[in-house]
């Protein structure tokens, strides 16, 4: 009863969204929607294997934006990924003492909670330190939230560009050989990527085989709109779910810090766009969706809405991942010894 309750809930928030005519109804809808919900405390459940599944499409979408010509604009793209790991170090430097003193919060749990991505991987680097996996979770998802919200707003009002574009064909367009080379891939990468233990399996996995299918000519087309809206819908009930059980307390600390974190991320990563565009000549909406420090999976579906180039915001989001993930540990260990914890 839960799953379905959360299904009818999430496609309310659809059909609430395209009534009312409000931006990206399938990725929204849902997730505001499942988010009031959870607040108001009725109990819902999330569909990880499914969520995931979701996950795989956009790795598909990503990894046929990977083409020869993409592979050509590298060179153009150094300068700006020279950015990301002062970047990333700047988001350290403010982010833990942020959090030591607004949220009152141990050291562990201030140092991961300030590390921008992954989500899952923060959470159990966090808890193996000893930190509050609960206000790691909220904080984190809250940060993704914050981020999905604000970027609509700034990519219309900033840029001039609208969130109601064309995500893809129809899949009565596709040919049939397509789409079951594009399923294989979503699976096949997904599963490959998994046995490996490769961080952002269901998205990262696909996205290799998929480009290596693109750049040598086998695939020709991404996954189709009907595909891209069905990851909307289950990424966006996957926030909000995220929130079920959230009590008083924990709203008016750990995601009213979470939230304020997550402005002043935006306003960083505002900073360091403005630094691309100006000395690096990144196109100005590829810049900005490259420094968001949202999820991968919400960013790559705002950059197939506005219609930029989907291959250099992931190159971007793919290099912080990497070097949060394999540095944040390694990091914060030496920063926790050093100060006795």
């Amino acid at each position: 009863m839960p799953l379905l309750l959360t299904l009818a809930i999430a496609a309310l928030g659809v059909g609430v969204f395209h009534a009312l005519s409000l931006p990206l109804p399938f990725l929204f809808g849902p997730m505001f929607a499942c988010l009031i919900a959870a607040l108001a405390g009725v109990r819902l459940r999330g569909i990880p294997p499914v969520e995931h599944g979701a996950r795989t499409i956009l790795g598909v979408a990503v990894g046929a934006s990977i083409t020869p010509a993409l592979l050509a604009q590298l060179p153009t793209m150094a300068f700006t990924m020279a950015l990301i790991p002062p970047y990333i170090v700047l988001i350290g430097l403010i982010g833990v003492p942020f959090f030591r003193r607004f949220g009152g919060y141990d050291r562990p749990t201030a140092w991961y909670a300030a590390m921008p991505g992954g989500f899952q991987d923060m959470v159990l680097f966090g808890k193996e330190a000893g930190g509050n996996v609960r206000a790691l979770a909220l904080i984190h998802a809250t940060r993704v939230l914050t981020i999905v919200v604000i970027a609509p707003f700034i990519l219309a009002l900033g840029y001039g560009v609208t969130l109601d574009g064309a995500i893809g064909d129809p899949t009565a367009e596709i040919p049939l050989r397509e789409l079951a080379i594009m399923a294989a891939a979503a699976l096949g990468g997904w599963w490959g990527a998994k046995r490996v233990g490769l961080f952002g399996a269901p998205i990262l996995g696909p996205m290799i085989v998929t480009a290596a299918l693109s750049l040598t000519d086998i695939l020709h087309y991404r996954p189709p709109a009907e595909a891209i809206m069905a990851a909307q819908f289950f990424i966006g009930m996957g926030i909000g779910v995220h929130y079920v059980g959230v009590t008083l307390r924990e709203l008016r600390h750990d995601v009213a810090v979470g939230a304020a974190f997550a402005v002043v991320l935006a306003a960083l990563a505002a900073a360091f766009t403005l630094v691309a565009q100006r000395y690096g000549g990144a196109p100005p909406v590829e810049a900005f969706l490259s420094f968001a420090p949202g999820g991968q999976a919400e960013l790559a579906v705002m950059a197939i809405v506005v219609g930029a180039d989907l291959g250099f915001v992931v190159a971007h989001h793919v290099i912080r991942l990497i070097i949060v993930i394999t540095g944040a540990p390694l990091a914060g260990a030496r920063f926790l010894q050093r100060r006795g914890e």
